[in-house]
């Protein structure tokens, strides 16, 4: 416990999923967490389950595609709190097409959530925590950023973009001297409501569909939301002080086949 004790986090897409999972984590371990999404559904229960655990969170609104909506929430979690040392960039979106099928609007709107979202996000994080002393960004890619699948073409790009944009703001906090630490954390299929709808969008019988992407796992089954919040705990504590421009990857096996 309070392996994050003292620090002050903001986690993106944080009512579901691995941004619940992380924001509950990091709670749990001392963190003072915001959490945030463009819709408010459920965050209550985020925040009373972390606040019935003892910790201490709040709920801020934000499109994490609109540079106006980043100011704001990170000046609303500074107003709040006094400082950001943690920024975990989860939130995003996915569109089941391959590259035939996917359209501009379809590619823009990815991208504008994956890939806008995590360069906005890691940009005033930045500007927020070199004043006061540093920080970890912790930039949420996938497996779909190290190998392809013909039926994500853009949410491939967009995670592939990540990874690299990430290691380029890591070289340059290390070189400046900021003390800000980026990395990429990269799951494979995890049990969560993305990957559910990713499966009914496929069509026909769903508990084949589960059996068969379970199985494109060497360990035989989907992660669980807690599996990646442990690798963001690690990455926003001071036990990962010597990683930036890493990739943490969480995939049961699937990259090393």
């Amino acid at each position: 416990m309070g392996r994050v004790s003292g620090k002050v986090a903001m986690v993106t897409g944080g009512r579901r999923g691995l941004g619940k999972a992380s924001a509950v984590m990091l709670a749990r371990e001392g963190a003072k967490v915001a959490i945030t999404d463009r819709k408010d559904e459920g965050a209550d229960a985020v925040i009373a389950e972390i606040a019935k655990a003892g910790g201490e969170a709040v709920f801020v609104l934000q499109d994490v595609s609109k540079e106006e909506d980043w100011k704001r929430a990170i000046d609303e979690v500074v107003k709040k709190f006094g400082k950001l040392d943690i920024l975990v960039n989860n939130a995003g979106v996915g569109v089941g097409k391959n590259i035939e099928e996917t359209t501009l609007e379809d590619w823009r709107w990815v991208m504008s959530v994956n890939l806008d979202g995590v360069f906005l996000g890691t940009k005033y994080a930045i500007e927020t925590m070199k004043k006061s002393g540093g920080g970890s960004i912790i930039n949420m890619s996938s497996i779909e950023g190290m190998v392809g699948d013909r039926r994500l073409a853009a949410y491939d790009a967009s995670k592939g973009g990540v990874r690299i944009l990430t290691k380029s703001a890591a070289l340059h906090c290390a070189k400046a001297g900021y003390n800000i630490r980026v990395n990429t954390v990269h799951p494979g299929f995890i049990d969560t409501p993305m990957v559910s709808g990713f499966l009914k969008a496929q069509g026909g019988d769903a508990a084949a569909a589960r059996k068969a992407l379970e199985q494109l796992h060497p360990l035989g089954h989907l992660g669980e939301p807690d599996d990646v919040a442990y690798a963001v705990l690690y990455l926003a504590s001071d036990e990962s002080k010597f990683a930036t421009g890493s990739e943490l990857v969480v995939d049961g096996g699937f990259t090393a086949q």
